[in-house]
């Protein structure tokens, strides 16, 4: 059986100031990097076979800071990318409020019909996310798996691991940075085992990605 351990990127500046990142990136704060080393100290006696992250900069500084010393590969996959947020990308929640007002209701009050100015939907990133997870199993069928990705493809992971609709997507529990979910995957079947996790953290005032 394989156990998967997917955690969130560390708090960044940009989240900090409530602005848009998506596929824009930012560097972690203190905050994000001291919570991304004592993540890594919590799971030091825990066997990795790989470390899977998304290509984002902030994504890959939290997964070497994880991974501390240890002499296993760290991967990059394009599908555990953040959600294209199109042009709400750099721009601060008020911004984004002001200028796209119908779109803001629908990314928080009604993700089934969401629609990005120019990125993805929520059902395109469950999609990618659905494929990453198929071809997954194909080349890794048992061990323990570590991968660092994004709150929305974190949220949409919780939706395939409850066979729940996309309506449901902002249902606790909430994705703080350097959070840690484990879930089991075989043959297909995936079981969460740890929500969201943070004891490591050196506090929860952290803001969802965006």
């Amino acid at each position: 059986m394989l156990h998967l351990y997917v955690i969130r990127h560390g708090e960044t500046e940009w989240n900090k100031e409530k602005r848009s990142q998506g596929r824009l990136d930012s560097s972690l704060t203190d905050k994000g990097k001291k919570d991304a080393l004592s993540l890594g100290a919590r799971l030091r006696d825990t066997e990795f076979r790989q470390i899977l992250s998304s290509p984002s900069g902030r994504t890959l500084e939290t997964a070497r800071l994880v991974k501390g010393e240890r002499m296993i590969p760290l991967i990059t996959e394009e599908r555990l990318m953040e959600i294209d947020l199109g042009a709400w990308q750099g721009k601060t929640e008020d911004e984004v409020k002001y200028l796209y007002p119908e779109e803001f209701e629908a990314y928080w009050n009604e993700p089934e019909i969401y629609k990005s100015v120019g990125g993805e939907t929520f059902l395109q990133v469950q999609q990618r996310l659905m494929e990453f997870l198929q071809d997954l199993e194909k080349t890794a069928t048992d061990g323990n798996v570590l991968i660092v990705t994004h709150g929305v493809v974190i949220k949409t992971l919780y939706l395939l691991c409850r066979n729940s609709s996309l309506k449901h997507l902002w249902e606790p529990p909430f994705i703080h940075g350097t959070s840690l979910t484990i879930l089991s995957l075989d043959a297909g079947k995936k079981e969460l085992l740890l929500e969201a996790c943070v004891s490591h953290s050196t506090d929860s005032g952290m803001e969802i990605d965006k």
